[in-house]
């Protein structure tokens, strides 16, 4: 069943316009009585169609749920920034995982050098991606593809999450069985190709960011934050 994310859906007056209308109507040639999802603030509204007329989807709801698809816990994905199509495909699949927002990290030993305005010019593509996946996945929100960071900025954030953890293969670590699997919002800091520099792993402890390590294999920055995610939704019960 098709589904389409609107905030500013009304369950008083149900209906639907601009780019959900021309989806609705040209690309999927939906019509009158067929069924489809409507997705506001996590509620799903199961709808069928009344009437399509050149400016407006008009339905009528047929019933409505909270999204089970999405996970009890919020994760923010801290991503030092890969190469573009690495990039888009870790937003992809985090996005099908569960993941609430994604961060993107400029680090030392990122091979991508960009400048905030750069990545502000590939945001809006960045985020139809997350959107595209957030449908397909069927999500109750469209996670948020955030500006791009440094790293000192991040780990500021990650002070405001109950439990911060960066990937990091070096000593010091603890495994994912060790986390706290009972906290409502964790952040997940991944390195880019090149890794982390140890100084960056010193500045992030002394943000009290955890290391982490997920075995003695070495992951490519693209498998890196998808294991982790899977890992972290089985630990926390959000992956059943």
């Amino acid at each position: 069943m098709p589904k389409f994310f609107e905030d500013s859906f009304s369950p008083e007056q149900p209906f639907l316009t601009g780019e959900h209308l021309r989806h609705i109507g040209y690309s999927l040639r939906m019509r009158p009585k067929e069924r489809l999802t409507v997705c506001s603030c996590g509620t799903d509204y199961e709808c069928e169609i009344e009437e399509i007329t050149a400016d407006t989807v008009f339905l009528r709801i047929l019933s409505s749920a909270s999204c089970c698809a999405e996970p009890a816990i919020s994760v923010t994905l801290f991503q030092a920034l890969p190469k573009a199509d690495k990039f888009e495909q870790i937003i992809q699949k985090s996005v099908e995982l569960g993941v609430t927002e994604i961060v993107p990290v400029m680090t030392r030993r990122c091979i991508v050098r960009m400048n905030s305005g750069d990545f502000l010019k590939k945001l809006p593509r960045y985020q139809k991606i997350a959107q595209a996946a957030a449908q397909q996945s069927g999500r109750g929100i469209i996670p948020v593809v955030a500006p791009l960071h440094s790293l000192e900025s991040a780990a500021e954030r990650m002070r405001d999450l109950e439990v911060p953890l960066v990937l990091y293969e070096g000593e010091g670590g603890i495994s994912f069985s060790a986390v706290r699997p009972d906290a409502e919002s964790y952040g997940l800091c991944i390195g880019s190709e090149g890794g982390f520099d140890p100084a960056e792993i010193t500045m992030l402890t002394e943000h009290n960011v955890q290391p982490v390590w997920l075995g003695k294999r070495i992951l490519r920055c693209e498998t890196a934050p998808l294991t982790a995610l899977s890992v972290l939704m089985f630990h926390t019960g959000n992956l059943n």
